[in-house]
């Protein structure tokens, strides 16, 4: 190689890895620039605004449904995301085909998905007369968050227990553990910092979960306004000062949510997984 298709190279080079950090720098300063806006906006009425029944309300329901919703969550994810992650069949690959579909429906999409089977149904009328009603209720925020965010949790902890090696339960195995005992003293600790992160994450998007939640609860002040709706009904009505408020709180508890899914996340041991699942 000459020295001057060295020099093309070299320059070659330095504009792409240029060019790499360019496009990088420039997302950084919008998403900062944008973000920063909306709390310099919302700081200086912030601790009035927290004073405020509505913004008070807000955050108890918001926290309430969230955890709730989350719960539900950890309840159906961490059984589906431990079946995927060890057996490998058509009707596994079909359980995950349809459990994408929320992922790429547009939350509103799915809002109206839930209201027309909870609320123009037989089975939804018959669920309603047995004291389950989701259609404008508390109910149906909580069901809203969990039918969005619960895929998105079954992908995470599927990572988490893919990372988990079968040597180690084929081990405890051999060693006299039932599948149960196994999973419980084995494959639960192992895959702990990725469950854990796994929770805090699906807890942010809950509190967060706003366009199937309007379909499905609507935005009544002080009965179904969580933080993302009291932050659309502000903004409509033109309070800004409370809108803020709520977009401050959001933000907040996002950048925090995502910290702590990345210590986590990068804290988490990943042991090479074998190829002969224990099933």
């Amino acid at each position: 190689m000459t020295s001057k298709d060295s020099f093309y190279n070299s320059a070659v080079n330095g504009a792409f890895r240029f060019g790499n950090f360019f496009m990088g720098i420039l997302l950084v300063i919008l998403i900062t620039a944008s973000i920063s806006l909306v709390i310099i906006r919302g700081v200086p009425d912030f601790k009035t605004s927290l004073q405020s029944a509505e913004i008070i309300f807000a955050i108890k329901l918001s926290i309430y449904t969230s955890i709730i919703s989350t719960f539900l969550c950890i309840l159906m994810a961490i059984p589906i995301g431990y079946y995927l992650a060890r057996v490998n069949s058509r009707f596994s690959f079909l359980i995950n085909t349809v459990l994408d579909i929320p992922l790429a429906l547009p939350p509103i999409v799915s809002g109206v998905a839930l209201l027309l089977l909870f609320g123009t149904t037989q089975f939804g009328h018959n669920l309603a007369r047995m004291g389950l009603e989701f259609v404008f209720t508390v109910k149906g925020i909580i069901l809203a968050q969990f039918f969005v965010n619960v895929p998105y949790m079954i992908k995470v902890v599927y990572t988490a227990f893919s990372s988990v090696s079968t040597r180690m339960e084929f081990v405890a195995r051999s060693l006299g553990y039932n599948q149960l005992e196994t999973f419980v003293k084995i494959t639960l600790p192992l895959a702990k910092n990725g469950i854990m992160a796994a929770i805090i994450i699906t807890w942010a998007k809950a509190l967060g979960e706003f366009g199937a939640a309007l379909m499905l609860a609507g935005a009544t002040r002080l009965k179904t306004e969580t933080l993302p709706l009291s932050l659309f009904l502000n903004m409509s009505t033109g309070e800004l000062s409370l809108a803020m408020a709520a977009a401050t709180i959001l933000i907040v508890i996002s950048v925090v949510s995502l910290l702590v899914f990345e210590a986590l996340g990068s804290g988490a041991t990943v042991l090479d997984r074998g190829k002969d699942g224990v099933w």
